[in-house]
């Protein structure tokens, strides 16, 4: 499962040729970045086929052990190193020790960098990666087809988006070996290999239409998607940090990648390279269908249950209007029909922060303590907006995949 078969037929949900991207065309066009060429999109199609040979061949090796066994030897060599674990089995030792060797082209200084800026995200990063890279990211189906085999419906919207924002927190919180970035990263994964396995032994998996489960193409899209779109939406609204955020921005989620298992050839050399990687990504995985308007409209819906303190009924209309506003803006009218929503919402939510938003990023620039400020008030605004989605209950990363921990 970790790597495709020589001379295995592409998929059949490869397109023949690139597709349309909402909102990221022009974007990308005006940076100088056209379609892929007929390498890259052959790479894309057998991309497909490949998973994360590394963690699969651990995860096999831990099943045929025994779980019980090896995951307290997991959880270890993940928490404080293999070193710490005492005669270490070969291969928890082979695949910790290229975990924990850093490659050779890791900064330390543009990492720190790099997590001090989605730091400063706060609300409009978190509504931009909620409203723009994962609802927008249900236009691409074949990603769907894993999501609702692992009950993605059942566990609802807002759980599921606090995980993967639990994950994001982390991973600005601290990269370094051990660190929480580092931790929940390889936690994901592990429950990424877990959920390959189990979905790909499913009788209505059709790998010859979808290909592997989790695989490195839809990977790579939905690292720069998650880590890198926001800073491009956020252009829009105002948010526009300095070319030196953006390449630390950049350098942060290529490590990230590297630590999640992405192939090299997908992990982005730069901010420029990751806006590549995501259009050209995109272009090829997006081919909505009945699943997108199945996942879409439950997230677009959903602000109207989130936990207000007050006003419910009033909060739940103007936050689910908002929402919208921002979607609708980048997405446009004939992506918004493709999810199933309505196909216009006046874009008033982003024009209103474009002003403050602009105010600020001119404040980052020449003031360490406004960058100090931003950094704080990022975090309580992202604690927030956590609380306001799932209240008190844990969002812990993998948490949606205890089930297949509990029965692997």
């Amino acid at each position: 499962m970790g790597s495709a078969n020589t001379g295995a037929e592409i998929p059949t949900r490869h397109p023949s040729a690139p597709v349309a991207v909402p909102g990221l065309t022009p974007f990308a066009k005006m940076m100088g970045i056209g379609a892929p060429d007929a390498t890259t999109w052959t790479a894309m199609g057998e991309s497909l086929l490949v998973g994360d040979e590394p963690m699969d061949t651990l995860v096999d090796w831990m099943l045929r052990t025994g779980m019980g066994t090896t995951r307290p030897l997991f959880e270890q060599a993940v928490t404080q190193g293999i070193d710490t674990v005492t005669d270490a089995p070969q291969p928890l030792r082979d695949f910790f020790t290229a975990v924990e060797t850093p490659p050779d082209w890791l900064d330390e200084q543009q990492l720190r960098r790099g997590e001090q800026v989605l730091r400063r995200g706060g609300y409009d990063g978190l509504y931009l990666a909620r409203d723009v890279s994962f609802l927008g990211g249900y236009l691409a189906s074949g990603f769907n087809k894993t999501l609702l085999r692992t009950g993605a419906l059942e566990k609802g919207p807002a759980q599921r988006f606090a995980e993967t924002m639990q994950w994001a927190l982390d991973v600005q919180n601290g990269m370094g070996r051990f660190e929480p970035g580092y931790r929940s990263t390889l936690h994901v994964r592990f429950v990424h290999s877990l959920v390959r396995r189990h979905v790909a032994a499913m009788p209505d998996w059709d790998e010859r239409a979808w290909g592997v489960p989790i695989n490195q193409t839809d990977m790579a899209a939905t690292l720069v998607g998650a880590l890198i779109a926001p800073f491009i939406g956020g252009l829009a609204m105002g948010i526009v940090p300095s070319r030196a955020d953006r390449e630390a921005a950049a350098h942060l989620a290529r490590y990230v990648g590297h630590l999640m298992g992405v192939a090299d050839e997908w992990l982005p050399t730069g901010y420029r390279d990751s806006v590549r990687i995501l259009y050209h990504t995109m272009t090829a995985i997006t081919n909505p269908d009945d699943t997108t308007r199945q996942l879409a409209l439950p997230m677009a819906n959903d602000p109207l249950t989130w936990n207000y303190p007050n006003l419910p009924w009033l909060r739940g209309q103007v936050a689910r209007a908002q929402h919208l506003s921002i979607a609708s803006m980048y997405l446009g009218p004939s992506a918004m029909r493709k999810l199933g929503l309505w196909p216009y919402m006046p874009p008033w939510y982003p024009l209103l922060r474009l002003p403050v938003n602009l105010a600020r990023s001119v404040a980052t620039r020449i003031s360490p303590a406004a960058r100090r400020h931003a950094e704080e008030r990022g975090l309580r605004e992202q604690a927030a907006f956590k609380r306001l989605l799932v209240g008190s209950d844990p969002a812990e990363v993998g948490m949606s995949a205890h089930h297949l921990q509990a029965t692997a």
